[in-house]
């Protein structure tokens, strides 16, 4: 029986929010000065092949100034358009668990207190959450909604250390466990189209995390960007990028297998215009998203309409 969530045909994120704050929210994407271990020496140095220098944090805020001024200079500009919205703060840039557990309950604490924020959302690395840490995301999921945004990228060894991703899928379900027993929301990421991975690697990706207790995802798509391992791999012609076609097909795909009460955090990604190497399509973001939304609808698909079931809850 097909499914609808408001006019599309998977449950994203906006919907989900709207449905749960009766109004538009925004994430403001802040860079609350973390570095990772993987670039520190901790686990290694230069980050994951396809990181940017920025840490994935390209439209976050000034890293100069602290996480409160950053919050409410970008939540002004957006409320000039969305006087009625409400705000996630999300901590994005780098490894944004990376430091002893007093020093990061000061910084999410702080956030808190700014109004018109109904949430709070961390992006981290499944081998950045030990105890303490993981105590005091519980503490904070009870005082506010949480997100735990956890890198996975691909659940395929070969292409982790291919990546320099310093961390596995062992150290990903260790995590995803800790973090549900103490009944925090997580949305893993993945990434489409990276080197060495075909068609049924990506798959085996998604079908992996369908099977787990899982809240969200987001899906990305491959950037090659100026300044990384990737560039240099990809000018040595080590691998092709995916094509629009391509991505709109697969992406579709794992739509299809996901459970339908999944929220889709994201669906493709941002990358800025001055350091993208590739894929240049992806400079038009809502041109990809409506081709996502038109082959929905030239299958007459959505969202879970092939799931076969497992732990999400």
């Amino acid at each position: 029986m097909r499914r609808e969530w408001g006019d599309k045909r998977f449950n994203a994120l906006n919907y989900h929010l709207r449905q749960k704050f009766g109004t538009k929210v925004f994430k403001v994407a802040l860079d609350a000065g973390f570095t990772c271990p993987n670039r520190d020496g901790s686990k290694g140095v230069g980050g994951c092949a396809f990181c940017s220098p920025a840490g994935s944090g390209d439209f976050a805020g000034d890293r100069s100034l602290d996480v409160r001024t950053q919050f409410r200079q970008m939540k002004e500009m957006m409320h000039k358009k969305w006087p009625h919205a409400q705000y996630i703060a999300y901590f994005q840039a780098f490894t944004n668990t990376y430091a002893p557990a007093p020093v990061l309950r000061e910084l999410y604490y702080s956030i808190l207190e700014d109004d018109g924020l109904v949430g709070i959302s961390i992006a981290t690395r499944p081998d950045c959450l030990p105890e303490d840490t993981l105590n005091l995301l519980e503490e904070l999921n009870q005082q506010t909604y949480l997100w735990l945004e956890l890198g996975l990228q691909t659940i395929h060894r070969s292409t982790a250390q291919a990546m320099n991703l310093g961390y596995g899928w062992a150290d990903f379900v260790g995590s995803l466990e800790g973090l549900r027993r103490r009944g925090i929301r997580v949305c893993p990421h993945i990434i489409l189209g990276l080197p060495g991975e075909d068609y049924r690697m990506m798959m085996e990706t998604a079908q992996a995390l369908a099977s787990l207790d899982i809240q969200g995802i987001k899906i990305h798509l491959l950037h090659v960007m100026r300044d990384t391992r990737l560039e240099a791999m990809y000018r040595q012609g080590q691998f092709e990028l995916l094509t629009r076609e391509e991505y709109v097909r697969l992406v579709v795909d794992i739509l299809e297998i996901l459970p339908p009460d999944l929220v889709i955090h994201r669906l493709t990604g941002d990358s800025p215009r001055e350091t993208l190497i590739g894929p240049e399509w992806s400079l038009k973001k809502w041109e990809v998203l409506n081709s996502i939304d038109a082959e929905l609808l030239r299958r007459d698909s959505w969202q879970g309409k092939y799931y076969q079931g497992g732990g999400n809850g």
